[in-house]
């Protein structure tokens, strides 16, 4: 489902968190989201996700106005739901540019830099060390 110039979809917006890729299509509704394909609810069992996600929509009061369908792959629920807040948080700014300020005050508009250390060689990961012995 791409966002062409015909399509039913006002904005679409991408976010990224540690390896998770969101892509949020937004579309004037109820306040229906759906996330690959099936209910929020039923994708993110836990409210905490569910707060993070909605966030965006709560701060400017507009929770029931968009219907959100959300396509996201990578990495674990944390991180998606961060990659989906962002996602959404763009694709709002797309919809309506004065709402920047706003977003970028609470912090929707910065992505989150944070991410797995890699492993080193010599080393049992990215920093811890084998056991020092001195035979």
């Amino acid at each position: 489902m791409a966002a062409n110039s015909n399509s039913k979809y006002l904005a679409h917006g991408v976010g990224r968190r540690k390896s998770s890729v969101a892509r949020v299509y937004m579309a004037s509704g109820s306040g229906k989201i759906t996330v690959n394909h099936r209910d929020i609810k039923d994708y993110f069992p836990m409210g905490t996700s569910q707060y993070v996600i909605n966030q965006p929509m709560t701060l400017l009061s507009l929770a029931d106005k968009y219907d959100l369908n959300i396509n996201v792959k990578g990495g674990g629920f944390t991180g998606q739901a961060g990659a989906i807040r962002l996602g959404v948080a763009r694709a709002l700014l797309k919809v309506d540019p004065s709402f920047r300020p706003e977003l970028k005050a609470a912090g929707f508009l910065t992505r989150d830099p944070r991410a797995v250390e890699r492993k080193k060689y010599g080393k049992s990961g990215a920093r811890k060390s084998y056991q020092f012995s001195k035979r």
